[in-house]
């Protein structure tokens, strides 16, 4: 079984070698170690409020949209959300619907001062399968990760 100490060193090492400005990437699987081991952890969902309605949400997941719904529009008040539910030195782990949203979020809380944020590859419901949908291929709900549906 992989240490919490390794899986982080595997997200720092995932984040040097492609020059992320934040300080590492997990796999879902890696996420929810990270969860279930490191005292203060938060995972951070960006997700809009109808996809956490529609398709799924993490248990004790903070969340706070990216994006707003509807329309997409940027969420100007993420960074202070933020700073009002979690303490700016937790590690925090970042997901979306694929790992592009949460990309974002984890380089604009890295810039804003927050200590430890990691993006988690694959998001919650994974790549597109060749018949363009997805929750088939990557993901934490595909995983098998604790999930609910609203």
């Amino acid at each position: 079984m992989q240490t919490l100490s390794d899986t982080l060193k595997l997200g720092r090492e995932r984040a040097e070698k492609t020059r992320l400005p934040y300080d590492g990437a997990l796999t879902p699987h890696e996420a929810h170690l990270v969860l279930e081991h490191a005292p203060g952890a938060r995972i951070v969902d960006v997700r809009t409020r109808a996809e956490l309605d529609w398709v799924g949400r993490i248990p004790g997941a903070v969340e706070i949209e990216w994006n707003a719904w509807p329309g997409g529009v940027p969420n100007q008040h993420f960074i202070e959300e933020l700073r009002q539910q979690v303490d700016p030195e937790s590690l925090l782990l970042f997901i979306c619907r694929s790992g592009a949203r949460s990309h974002n979020a984890a380089m604009a809380a890295a810039a804003a001062g927050f200590t430890a944020c990691y993006n988690v590859l694959e998001g919650f419901e994974g790549d597109k399968d060749a018949h363009g949908h997805r929750g088939r291929i990557g993901g934490w709900r595909h995983a098998g990760l604790p999930w609910f549906q609203s």
